[in-house]
């Protein structure tokens, strides 16, 4: 198991059934608020699922390939994740790096970003709109997804990044209950990237994250 900055960083291969995911996640940050286990990077993907954040609406599922639909118990409304996505869930503790949740979000959104620059990926925050998002205009289409739990002062779940998922099983959902722009991925933009690329990108663009956590006030964030 290798750290970074003495965060353990964990790649796991094949695809890692969602119960079993969340099981580790609170288990993880059971243990690092006891001070029992290191904080932790987990970057995996996950067999065709839908997620429902504190939000979701029942009418933005359609589902009619039925694939299973779990209680995340993080903020947002629905997300996809299934295969050829890159899903990065983050347990560090916010007690020691601030106590800045709004910080926290704002610095994963430019990780992710900055991740899929290094892969020649434009990719932005768009206002009044959740989520990482590539292209202008009527091209506009989201490209990554933030959706996180912060339980005292320790961060549950994080990200995901389309490398190549099918993206047509988003059509299953209205992805984050936005329904005027689609979704897209790294492959559908053109670009030649496969998942050690991304996860080489998002090494890379760790240690900039790690710094940009600060102080400010506390709040539940989701996207």
């Amino acid at each position: 198991m290798r750290s970074i900055d003495g965060i353990e960083w964990q790649v796991s291969d094949g695809l890692i059934p969602y119960p079993r995911a969340l099981l580790d996640m609170e288990a993880r940050a059971a243990a690092v608020r006891e001070g029992t286990a290191a904080e932790r990077v987990w970057l995996i993907e996950h067999p065709p699922l839908f997620t429902a954040g504190t939000s979701a609406d029942p009418a933005e599922l359609f589902n009619p390939q039925g694939f299973p639909v779990f209680d995340a118990g993080r903020g947002g409304r629905y997300t996809y994740h299934g295969p050829g996505q890159r899903v990065g869930y983050l347990t560090l503790d916010l007690a020691a790096r601030g106590r800045d949740i709004r910080c926290f979000v704002h610095a994963l959104e430019g990780w992710v970003i900055d991740a899929l620059a290094a892969l020649g990926v434009e990719a932005h925050r768009s206002p009044g709109r959740i989520g990482i998002w590539t292209g202008e205009g009527a091209a506009e289409a989201k490209i990554g997804a933030i959706g996180v739990r912060v339980k005292r002062w320790v961060t549950l779940h994080g990200f995901s990044i389309n490398l190549v998922p099918d993206l047509s099983h988003f059509g299953g959902i209205v992805p984050c209950g936005i329904a005027t722009h689609g979704v897209t991925s790294i492959a559908a933009l053109g670009v030649d990237a496969g998942m050690s690329d991304l996860d080489r990108a998002l090494e890379k663009a760790f240690p900039a994250f790690l710094a940009k956590l600060g102080h400010s006030s506390p709040l539940l964030a989701s996207a």
